[in-house]
Formats: structure tokens, sequence, C-alpha cells
């Protein structure tokens, strides 16, 4: 009981340091110059009356843009703050420092300009046309807590938009999806299962786990072992309350239509019974999921409780209860199957192409070198994927979403991979050194102590 007690104090002590230090540092993010500024005189290069040829050039060759512009390596992140982590419609001002540290997340991990942007809205018309409105001064969009069906619609207008010619991505689909499959490729290695053997349960099925389900079936997986659990219960061909919603919510009367061959009924508990797998991205817990439920679970069971800030199962409650392996989306968690392992890897890959989209296929291939860097460090029942410090993970990610973009015609840049691995590396190589030589000098303070 003590070391449970330790676990939970553990678990609670990041939200009592943010509270903290937030005030401190009033934000995480901010502007810094890139060019020299030797003297005053170096204005007249940057601004009036030298920044006008720049201008000109780019007028007269749109391309140009990329080469004397930071657009080739800032994007935006996108939000209407209604579905933010585990706290819901919360708002543009309280989601901002959520967006701020997506920014942080961006730069450090992966090199990449971001900028935060909460909009004060809750029409996807008007999410669309202002990511379309501000797509001359970005590289690429990514959208961010958009709550379900507005997020659907918002992304697949956009990619399906002609006139869109950079890529746009759902983090809380793609990004969740790629490292998820990342994890359950590994897990199964470790288990001795098949992806188009095993049983699937998935709790919850918003934006993340339509996503997760795309690329696991594109991976192998047979629909007909799948089990979906809504608010309401398991999803069969009997809801008639999701056929009734089938034109806002497609993708749910579809995996009742399509999954649970054995018309399987009830709830939580129900689905678990006699499953390979559990994904939940669902009502956070504890206690969303409990440890009865999860010993009803097939033998070497593998539960991802995925909900933040807290999982829905604490990962020492699912091992007791006899899951082999867990991993949950937090840093101070074994197997964090965060998307923070994929968004600044995929989008460092994206933009070093200029591709114009990110299509599952470059998903798929971010997910399977994921899995291959866990591996190259050892497997383990704990490490099934590689853990944010392991920066290495990330240039080796962007090569392989780089490469992916190539192959399918989808970029506006063509490079080796010896090239774009080396450039991706410095990139985030002089992002964190940034970072580092900042506190070095004091000009980023260090947390004063308690």
């Amino acid at each position: 009981m003590r070391d449970q007690d330790a676990l939970l104090a553990k678990a609670g002590r990041p939200a009592q340091d943010a509270l903290r230090l937030h005030p401190i540092y009033r934000g995480k993010v901010a502007t810094a110059a890139k060019c020299p500024v030797r003297n005053l005189d170096d204005f007249s290069i940057w601004y009036s009356p030298g920044v006008a040829a720049p201008c000109q050039a780019i007028q007269k060759d749109p391309e140009l843009v990329w080469e004397y512009t930071n657009k080739a390596n800032v994007i935006a992140v996108v939000s209407d703050c209604s579905r933010v982590l585990g706290l819901g419609d919360i708002g543009p001002q309280a989601g901002l420092p959520v967006m701020e540290g997506k920014a942080l997340l961006f730069k450090y991990l992966g090199g990449v300009d971001a900028v935060p942007l909460c909009l004060d809205t809750r029409e996807a018309d008007e999410l669309i046309r202002t990511v379309q409105l501000i797509q001359p001064s970005f590289g690429g969009i990514n959208l961010e807590d958009i709550a379900q069906p507005r997020c659907f619609q918002v992304l697949d207008t956009l990619r399906a938009d002609p006139t869109m010619h950079i890529p746009v991505w759902h983090d809380d689909q793609q990004g969740t999806a790629t490292v998820l499959l990342a994890g359950l490729i590994n897990a199964l290695k470790i288990v001795g299962k098949k992806m188009s053997e095993i049983s699937l349960a998935m709790v919850g099925y918003g934006a993340a786990n339509v996503a997760t389900l795309r690329l696991l079936r594109a991976s192998g997986l047979n629909i007909e072992n799948v089990i979906g659990v809504d608010s309401s219960g398991i999803l069969h061909r009997g809801r008639s309350d999701v056929e009734a919603q089938q034109s806002s919510f497609a993708h749910k009367w579809e995996l009742c239509v399509q999954s649970n061959a054995g018309n399987r009924r009830g709830g939580i508990a129900e689905a678990l019974q006699g499953t390979d797998v559990c994904i939940a991205l669902s009502k956070p817990g504890p206690g969303t999921i409990r440890p009865e439920w999860v010993q009803g679970m097939a033998r070497d069971a593998i539960i991802f409780p995925c909900a933040n800030p807290v999982p829905e199962i604490w990962p020492w409650e699912a091992k007791d209860a006899g899951a082999r392996i867990v991993g949950t989306g937090r840093s101070d968690l074994p197997n964090q199957l965060n998307n923070s392992l994929g968004f600044p890897g995929i989008f460092r890959g994206t933009l070093d192409v200029r591709a114009r989209t990110i299509t599952d296929e470059m998903c798929l291939a971010a997910a399977t070198e994921l899995a291959r860097c866990a591996e190259d460090g050892g497997l383990s029942e704990e490490r099934i994927i590689p853990k944010m410090d392991e920066w290495e993970v990330f240039p080796r990610e962007a090569v392989a979403v780089a490469m992916k973009a190539q192959e399918q015609g989808v970029a506006q840049r063509k490079a080796s991979a010896e090239k774009l691995y080396a450039e991706a590396t410095v990139r985030i190589r002089d992002a964190r050194e940034g970072v580092h030589v900042l506190m070095r000098e004091g000009l980023i303070a260090a947390p004063p102590d308690e």
C-alpha cells in the first residue's frame, strides 16, 4: 500500500510543479532572431530598403519563398481548444498553455518552429477558412485538440482542398495512431502474437482511436476481431442511436457494421473479456477500467490506457491484474506512448522535402522506424517504444517519412537519405543546444528551489 501511495504522489508531482513554474516563466516559447545583427546598419539588409529585393524576387518566382524566408521550417498549431487533453472544452485562453507546450516540443525535439494559434470559434467553416487564409506564412498546419465530429470535417476538407499547398495534419488522430502502432508492433513481438490474429478492444472511439484503427488495419489487423466501446457501451449493429447520427459520426457507424463479429453486447468489462489487446483513449481515470476487468483478458494481455492526464487504469493495477505489457501517455511512467515521439520527427521529414500532404503511408513508415529504434536499443516489457531523450530517434523518423513522401510523389524536393539525415541532425541539434546555451548564460533562468 505504501508503494502505491508513493507512486500516486509521484504521478501528482508534475501538476504541482506546473502551477509553481508557469507564472515564473510566463510562457514557454518566444521569437528569436536567426540572422546576425552586427549593428543597426544591418537592418537596412533585413528590413528596409534591402528587403525589397527578395520580395520582388519571390513575386517573380513564388517558389523562392522557401529559400528566402523561414516558411520551410515554421508551422502553425491551430486549435479551438474544444477537447484539450483530459480537460474537455476549456476555451482558447485556457488551452493556450497546451499549445505553447506543443510549440516547445516541436522546437526542442524536431527543430521545427511552431506558432500557437488558439481560435475563438466552434464553427468548422471558420477553422477551415482561417487555415486557408494563413497558409502563405507557414510550411505546415498542425491541428490540435478539436472535438469530433468537427475535427474530421476540418481535416478532411483541408486535405482535399486543391488550394492548400502545404500539409495539414491532426496530431490527435495521426500522431497518436503512429506512436500506438509502433508500441503495439513491439509489444506483439514480445508476447509472440501476430497482428492479423489478435482480438482488440478499443475503449473510447474518438478521433485518436479512429485513426489508430485505420493504421492498424493497414498493418494487418482483422476488423472483425475488434470490439469498440463508447460511453453508451459496446458498438454493434443494433446501436440505433449511432445509426441515427451516422451523418455526423460516420466512422462510428462503420465500426458498428464492420466489427464485433460475435455481436457482443455490454460495456467495457464485456468488451475486454478474452481480448489480447486493449487500447483506451477515453475518460481519464483511475477507475475507468477496473482491475477485475483486466483479469478477464487473454493470457499475455497488452493494455494501453492512454487518457491524459490520468490513465484509465494505473499501470501497477493493470500489472497486478495480469496484464503483461502496459503503456500510457505519461512521461513519468514506463512505455510512454505519447505522440511527442511522432509529430516532431514526422513534421521534420515532411518539411525537409516540402511534402504537400502527410499520407497514412508516411505515418506507417514513421511507426515502423520508431519500432525499429526501440528494438535496436533492446526490447523489454517496459521498453516497447523509445524514450523522448533518445534524440537520434527523431532524425531517423524524419528520414523514413521524407523518403516515403518522395516515393509517393508528394514531395516537392528530392534528397538522399544520407543528406536528409545530416540536415535533420543539424536542425535538431542546434535547437536543443540553443536552449542549453541560453540556460548556461542565464538568459533562461534555472527553476527556483521549492
